[in-house]
């Protein structure tokens, strides 16, 4: 009764603390919501971001659960929203995503915030978002005029959830199934026209748009945890099936090894009960920000 009391004064005087629909940009999707760790100095932060396609979904998505178990542990969580890509394609919602991360480390100050120990989570599109920014150069501009974009847009850790490591229609097809490389959000997402699918631009959008494509020694760890089944998507499949396929996270596992990263790659079936996923992600989100394991 009393660890219950505990946890629950713990959680009531994080929420004494939140900050909802701040604004780190110009657009009305440009929105986060903050939940600050009790904690004596600075925090590590955890940053949400939805899933939905590129096309719907909003930090409401965020679990109750797993922002409460960092809480308790000493991590704050931020939760964010990013312009769709009906509204403005590719690169536009993963830059939305970089600039709420150097919106974070601007307040680190005011919400007592880590700099140095900022991680993301998220699950499908959201997941595609965290391995980009984890993976991509410092987006960090110091001359620049906006004092936000001087600060670094690095991440110290990535655990998603159903991941597209590429978007490489041609990758897809051959990893998954050409009826992957359909996914119905994939016009809007490229802002590419159906009859210049195959051109050199669009080549090079799909491959700036990839995770993968980033990958250098430095980058942060990352965990990924698939539920789909591991099993063929025949062709003609409805458009869109396997887009997290378990096949993506070994995709990039593969490439991660020669260069010595970090990739833990799990399956539903390598746990006896759904809960089992969601406290790995937790403790592995807990040991590189916090380096605690229980």
């Amino acid at each position: 009764m009393l660890r219950l009391l505990t946890v629950l004064a713990l959680t009531l005087a994080a929420h004494a603390q939140d900050y909802r629909d701040v604004s780190y940009g110009p657009h009305s999707r440009n929105v986060l919501d903050f939940y600050r760790a009790p904690s004596n100095g600075p925090s590590p932060v955890v940053v949400f971001i939805h899933g939905g396609g590129f096309v719907n979904g909003s930090k409401a998505q965020l679990n109750a659960a797993m922002r409460d178990r960092l809480l308790q542990a000493g991590i704050s969580v931020a939760a964010i929203n990013y312009r769709y890509a009906t509204q403005a394609s590719f690169p536009a919602p993963m830059m939305d995503g970089v600039r709420a991360i150097q919106f974070l480390r601007w307040k680190a100050k005011d919400w007592n915030i880590d700099k140095g120990r900022i991680g993301a989570m998220g699950g499908s599109a959201g997941a595609c978002m965290s391995l980009w920014i984890g993976y991509h150069d410092d987006f960090a501009n110091p001359k620049s005029e906006d004092v936000v974009e001087r600060e670094s847009s690095r991440l110290a850790v990535m655990a998603v959830n159903g991941a597209q490591t590429t978007l490489d229609p041609v990758v897809l097809s051959e990893l998954i199934s050409p009826a992957t490389a359909r996914h119905p959000s994939g016009p809007h997402f490229f802002g590419i026209p159906q009859g210049e699918s195959g051109t050199a631009r669009a080549r090079e959008v799909y491959r700036l748009a990839s995770p993968v494509t980033y990958l250098t020694r430095d980058d942060p760890p990352a965990w990924l945890y698939y539920d789909e089944p591991d099993v063929d998507v025949p062709a003609n499949a409805r458009p869109g099936t396997g887009i997290h396929h378990p096949r993506f996270g070994r995709y990039l596992r593969e490439r991660c090894q020669p260069l010595g990263l970090t990739c833990e790659v799990r399956l539903a079936t390598d746990y006896q009960d759904t809960r089992g996923a969601g406290l790995e992600q937790f403790e592995f989100l807990r040991r590189h920000l916090l380096g605690a394991t229980r």
